[in-house]
């Protein structure tokens, strides 16, 4: 028994003997690896620090180099009134964020290097400072309210909204060119609908309800106001001149920004906003303040003929993620001197004019406006002179476009009195001129009906202008029926057109 006790005695001395080399190796192993840790972190520390040489160097030298593409600085400043101030709250806020920024990067990198891990050392177990937490409260207070105070000022600027009596001058001709121009823009995927107002210088109302393929807006035909405004592709502005732009949306949240002019808006569906500024630059004044810079001296990828400052334009940006179509909004923006501006106005067509006169929308079938009035005496005028001027008889014809009559009778309309009190004042304007009024029908019905149809119609014409005061002898109707057509008779357009009123100079 005692043999067998020895034995396991000795047993486990060994086993323990084992042990204690086994734990000695393994701790020699540890504190390799501590030393090793040891030492990556040393070397994990100082690349921080080189990287935080290098991080601070680029990031300067590439705001430097590319400072002419930004804007606010290099050839870019504010091409508005009230921009120069919104830059200037950037510089500010940028001088002292920039200062955060770099003092707070050199003390992360360096703390990382500085507090590295090392054998030996505690961490400093410090739960509360109030010097320093005075310290880190007031300054970032007293900054933050400068800033404040000074992004409300242009705030209050940008959001300044035209004055109550400025809808009296309004209109893009008014001599007062310092007043206010109101325009519209509408957003939805993935464009923009763009709106001026016409001559009255106010954009009309509108009702979603009556959006339609013909009514892109839902523009309200009652209201007068609707009758002259257009739509356009570009946006074209006067420069020094006020602008009130109108913001909304259709179907998802837009932005309105124009970013060489400092303004930038949410479009909203269902709720309008709006923003002021006034241009201050035209399109053609910024680019030669770019053609004076190196990084514009260059070809445009786009046009290589030419250089980049001389392709350069003001854009409309759509400032939120509306969709995989965001891209497209983009829309060029001109700046020009008024004059330039009221011609581009003046070229323009309304879209009632346009798209709605005459049709099933349009609320006034029964009326003439006074340019239409104006626009067709103009013509009339200038068919006849063409007429007087010509030498072929078959050129001395004058069509009498606007003169209608009721379905199948004599019955003159009532619009048709415009162009005949225009034909009663040529022959005054002419007393030696002598014409013969002409009927024409198509080919419809019956041929004699159809003639008699016709010496009724240029009796009645004949008939309104003995009534004005033209002399009897000076004219002479006649009634041709569907003989001389002017077209085919196969086609309902062809029909009308040959279904007409005319006279013929025959003496002047």
């Amino acid at each position: 028994m005692t043999a067998i006790l020895a034995i396991l005695c000795i047993l486990l001395i060994g086993i323990v003997v084992v042990q204690i080399g086994k734990v000695t190796e393994l701790a020699a192993k540890i504190r390799g690896e501590e030393e090793m840790q040891e030492a990556t972190d040393r070397r994990q520390s100082v690349y921080m620090l080189a990287f935080m040489v290098v991080f601070l160097i680029f990031t300067i030298a590439s705001a430097i180099y590319y400072r002419n593409y930004m804007l606010g600085y290099g050839p870019h400043d504010s091409a508005s009134e009230h921009g120069s101030s919104l830059d200037s709250i950037f510089h500010t806020t940028l001088f002292f964020t920039g200062i955060v920024f770099i003092i707070t990067q050199i003390l992360l990198f360096y703390f990382a290097w500085k507090y590295r891990a090392e054998k030996g050392r505690t961490a400093l177990y410090m739960p509360h400072d109030n010097k320093l937490e005075v310290i880190w409260t007031i300054l970032p207070a007293v900054v933050m309210t400068f800033l404040v105070v000074g992004g409300l000022d242009a705030w209050n600027e940008v959001m300044a909204d035209i004055p109550e009596d400025a809808q009296a001058v309004l209109s893009p001709t008014t001599e007062d060119k310092s007043e206010f121009l109101e325009i519209e823009a509408t957003g939805y995927q993935f464009a923009w609908d763009i709106r001026y107002p016409g001559e009255d210088g106010l954009l009309g109302t509108k009702n979603f309800k009556l959006i339609g393929g013909t009514n892109p807006l839902g523009q309200d035909w009652n209201d007068e106001k609707n009758l002259d405004d257009f739509m356009v592709n570009e946006i074209v502005l006067p420069k020094d001149r006020w602008v009130r732009v109108r913001i909304t949306a259709k179907d998802v949240l837009h932005n309105f920004y124009l970013p060489q002019f400092r303004v930038k808006m949410d479009a909203v569906p269902g709720l309008p906003t709006y923003f002021v500024f006034k241009p201050i630059k035209t399109t053609e004044e910024y680019r030669q303040e770019l053609s004076t810079v190196p990084e514009y001296q260059v070809p445009d990828p786009n046009d290589p003929e030419k250089m980049l400052w001389e392709t350069f334009n003001y854009e409309l940006a759509c400032a939120e993620l509306c969709g995989k179509g965001h891209f497209s909004m983009r829309r060029p923006v001109r700046i020009v001197e008024q004059a330039e501006y009221e011609a581009w106005t003046r070229s323009q067509n309304s879209l009632y004019f346009s798209s709605i006169r005459g049709t099933d929308e349009d609320p006034y079938l029964n009326r003439l406006f006074d340019s239409e009035i104006r626009e067709r005496k103009a013509e009339l005028n200038t068919k006849v002179e063409t007429a007087l001027a010509a030498d072929a008889e078959t050129d001395k014809v004058v069509r009498l476009d606007y003169v209608y009559f009721e379905t199948g009778s004599a019955q003159l309309t009532e619009l048709s009195r415009y162009e005949l009190d225009n034909v009663a004042e040529i022959m005054g304007k002419y007393p030696n001129m002598q014409i013969e009024l002409g009927g024409h029908t198509d080919s419809q019905g019956d041929d004699d009906s159809n003639l008699r149809l016709s010496e009724q119609r240029a009796q009645a014409v004949y008939d309104y202008l003995v009534n004005k005061g033209v002399a009897a002898d000076r004219m002479m109707a006649v009634g041709y029926g569907e003989t001389k057509p002017v077209d085919s008779n196969d086609t309902e357009d062809g029909r009308a057109n040959n279904r007409r009123t005319e006279f013929t100079i025959t003496a002047q």
